[in-house]
Order: C-alpha cells, then structure tokens, then sequence
C-alpha cells in the first residue's frame, strides 16, 4: 500500500503561500518565488504566438522569427547583445512551439534588471538584420537536413501529421526546406507586428529576489510596452481518433536501425482523464526498465534495443504512443508483440502492486523536480499555462493516491483503440 505524505509535506511544496501572481495593466503576467538558497535568478515565460499562425507554404515562421529575436536589437547589435550576457555570465533564448514562443534565461540576482532589460529589447524591438537572417536561415536548413536523415526524427514528424490530419500539431513546428526558403526578412518583420503583443506574455522568476524586486524590475522593463491586442484569434479545428489503423514506413537508405511508433490520441493536459492515463502510461512502458512494454518486448523476446511508451499531453489534445528502436529483420515481430500488449492493458485492470508502485513513484519524483531553480520555474510556469491553479502541487499527491485501477482501465480504453491505430516505422527499405 503506498504510504500518504503527510500534510507538511504537501504544505512545503510550492504553492499560493509564496508564489505572488500579478497582471500587469498592459496584460503580463508575472510570477515569482524567492529562493535565497542561491545567489542566482532563473526566467522562464511565453509569448502566445507559436507556429500556429504558420502560413501553410512558409511553416517555420514562428520558430524562424523565435529564433532571429536576438540577433539584434534597436539598441543592441548582434555581438553587443550577446558580450553584454557572457560578461555578466548569463543566458538567454528563444524557441517556439505550436502554441507559444518561449524564452528562458538565468543569470545572478544582481544581473536581473540585466536579464530583463535584453528581454525586453529582444521582444519588442528586434530588426532582424539581414546578414543575420541569412546566416540563421543557413543553420536550419542544416538542421532540416540532418533531420531528414534521422530515423527518429522522421517517424516523429510522419506519426504527428498522420495522427492529427490538417491540424496545427500534425504540421513541422520547424518547418521544410522548401518553406523556410520561402521566408523573408519582411515575413520575420510582419510576423512579429502582428503577433507580438504584452497580453498574454507570461513571466515566470525564481530565485534569490524579493516579489517586490521582480516586480518592479518587470515594470521597469516591461511596463511601458503598449499594443492593440489580437482580433485575429486562431481556433483550433477538432480533433478525432483515427477511424481504422494505419501502416506506414518511412524508407532511409543506408540505415541500419528502424525506428517504431504506435499510437493514437491521449488527453489534453489539464482534462481529468491525463492523470489516470499517465500513471497507466508509466505502468505500460516508463517504470523500471520501461514498464510492461520494456518487459516483454526488449527483456524477453529481445526485439528491440529499446521499447518505451510516452504521453504527450497539449492545449487542446495529445498523443500515446510507444516507441521503440528495432533491427530491420525484427520489426513486424515487434509491432505484434506491441500490439498485443496494448490489448493486454485495455483488457483487464493493472495489478494493487503496479499501481502502489507507480503512485509511489510520482510522488516521491514531486519534491526531487522541485530542488532546483530551473524545476520550480517550470512547474510554475506549467501551473498557469495550462490553468492548473498555484495549488496545483500540493494537491498533486492526493490526487494520484485518488486514481484507481478501475479508472486507469477506464480510461485506457476510451484512448487505447487496439484496432485503430498508427503504425509508423522510419529506416531501411521494407523488403518487398
């Protein structure tokens, strides 16, 4: 039977008792935590403006204009920006994602005006300079390029756009090569001004500053930024299971290694069924030596030099799948055998002891995530994206001691379709 945490415990968890919330008048939300433990600060935060907005015959945008933000700025040139952080022995980036374009930096606590004041000048004043620009374009099409050799990266990307037809999340957040040639320093400009805005930005710190420090510094920064905010809200179509399953290989000449998905929808992330289907997902493929999956299909029959499965749970949906690196020869082997499992998982309730195990295991996993600066600024930052509430974690482990066997069936059935599933292999040719 896993033991209960006591209520102390839960209590030292972050929580609404020393994380200060405010919405700035021009719409930034800022959240922080002290933590004097260490002299240093962590930002974490968003802009709502990811690759969603993507023109369909110019997909990267987002991610292209992300990743231009720093290299330079109204005041700052390219080399001025970046001697500025090596000097004080900070850091700072960009990336973007479907939903948002994300930024993260650290540096010491006196440094955070610092941090702050780049921040600033990176999101609202880039000038994308066109050597610049060339010179980024050129590294992701060197990117695209290598990714279109990698078996795991291909069968990632075929898995998405098959599972989630016509959809954001079924679209390469990075782009093609042919769409990124597309882009144009104008295209980086207007993307941009259209979508960069303070309502909706959130701001998340950690570390050894007062609320009221961060506070103010924000403000400091970040107050005095104006704009009109969006009219152009983008909805996001349904999503729907696959209606039958569907095989597809991905061939790559000269590898030796084919790499397997199969899989199907999950829940989105704060929906009530994600917490069930995680510890049912950690059940069949993550604990030990990657679950149930792992057991029989690497340890036993030795098909695979890997076999684990994953929830990846987002705004609006997500996905189950299993993966697993396979010897071409062993690879329609490995898809049975998978495949049997999952009907094994939707057939019959997991067993008292697989379940303690794995509640034990999320639980005593909670505090550990949490030792660190970078951990509690995520966990925050995780917290209000997906409107969890500040008392997210320290309900966390009365939560997963709530779910049952007979929940993890429940739900594992209404995802885990065994006859409709994707099925998508990356590497060698298939013998005809």
């Amino acid at each position: 039977m896993t033991a209960i945490p006591s209520s102390e415990m839960w209590r030292s968890l972050p929580g609404p008792e020393d994380i200060t919330r405010v919405e700035l008048p021009n719409g930034i939300v800022v959240l922080t935590r002290s933590n004097f433990n260490s002299a240093s600060v962590v930002l974490n935060g968003y802009l709502p403006c990811g690759s969603q907005y993507d023109p369909l015959d110019k997909l990267g945008l987002a991610g292209f204009t992300a990743r231009a933000l720093m290299r330079g700025t109204a005041r700052y040139d390219f080399h001025t920006l970046h001697d500025m952080l090596e000097s004080a022995g900070a850091s700072l980036g960009f990336s973007a994602n479907v939903h948002t374009i994300t930024f993260g930096g650290r540096a010491l606590a006196e440094d955070l005006p610092l941090l702050l004041n780049l921040l600033s000048s990176c999101v609202r004043e880039p000038t994308f300079p066109t050597e610049q620009v060339e010179r980024l374009r050129a590294q992701l099409l060197t990117s695209l390029a290598i990714r279109a050799q990698d078996p795991a990266e291909m069968a990632e990307l075929t898995f998405d756009a098959l599972l989630f037809p016509d959809h954001p999340y079924g679209r390469s957040e990075d782009g093609y090569p042919e769409t990124i040639q597309k882009i144009t320093r104008e295209d980086l400009m207007a993307f941009h001004q259209e979508h960069f805005r303070p309502q909706g930005m959130v701001l998340v710190v950690v570390g050894a500053v007062t609320a009221e420090e961060v506070i103010a510094q924000v403000n400091t920064a970040l107050g005095d930024w104006l704009a009109a905010p969006l009219t152009n809200e983008e909805n996001f179509p349904a999503v729907k299971p696959p209606a039958q399953s569907v095989r597809q290989h991905v061939p790559l000449p000269d590898k030796v290694q084919t790499e397997l998905i199969i899989g199907t929808l999950g829940p989105k992330r704060n929906h009530p069924d994600y917490l069930p289907a995680s510890l049912g997902n950690n059940i069949l493929g993550q604990f030990g030596m990657m679950g149930r999956i792992g057991e029989v299909v690497r340890e036993k029959a030795g098909l695979a030099y890997y076999a684990m499965s994953s929830l990846n749970a987002w705004m609006v949906a997500g996905s189950w799948e299993v993966n697993a690196g396979v010897n071409p020869a062993n690879l329609e082997r490995a898809i049975a055998l998978i495949q049997e499992e999952i009907r094994r998982f939707v057939s019959e309730p997991v067993s008292e002891e697989e379940l303690s195990d794995s509640q034990s295991h999320f639980i005593g996993r909670l505090p550990l995530s949490l030792e660190s600066n970078p951990g509690v600024a995520g966990a925050i930052l995780n917290m209000e994206r997906f409107n969890l509430g500040l008392d997210y974690l320290q309900r966390y482990p009365q939560q997963v001691l709530a779910v049952t066997r007979e929940q993890i069936l429940e739900v594992a059935r209404r995802y885990l379709d065994p006859e409709r599933l994707i099925v998508v292999s990356a590497g060698p040719p298939l013998e005809s």
